[in-house]
């Protein structure tokens, strides 16, 4: 898988976003921030961004904290194979520094491919297994 993050690795729809909120199956809660997560039957994962004004009042962090987001994604991504991610900002995200971001969101980005159910193990581990089948 190529490490870019193009338009296929994004969520773009009001729709796309609907289905991760309506129905998440992942979820990882960080300080100041919370990921939900869905599977989307992809062989890529793909990323949207909530980062309100209410949370962060000034654009250039905004742009900061999605930028920092966005890269952090972006070298994680192999892992997180298959999720639908949204990023829900909270008030005090903007007071993060650089480093202290890219740190935080590496631990969500492993807490969450740790959840990632995996298609082919759950699919080989039923029946095949069995002594008895």
């Amino acid at each position: 898988m190529s490490r870019d993050f193009g338009r296929d690795k994004r969520l773009l729809t009001p729709r796309q976003f609907k289905a991760v909120f309506d129905s998440p199956s992942g979820k990882a809660p960080g300080k100041n921030v919370l990921l939900l997560a869905r599977n989307n039957e992809l062989d890529h994962p793909r990323l949207g961004l909530v980062i309100g004004k209410k949370s962060v009042k000034l654009s250039v962090e905004r742009n900061r904290l999605k930028r920092q987001i966005r890269e952090s994604f972006r070298l994680s991504q192999d892992s997180l194979v298959g999720w639908d991610i949204v990023v829900i900002a909270r008030k005090g995200l903007g007071d993060l520094e650089n480093a202290e971001l890219a740190r935080q969101f590496a631990k969500l980005w492993k807490r969450l491919a740790r959840s990632s159910p995996k298609p082919e193990s759950a699919a080989s581990s039923g029946v095949n297994d069995s002594p008895h089948a």
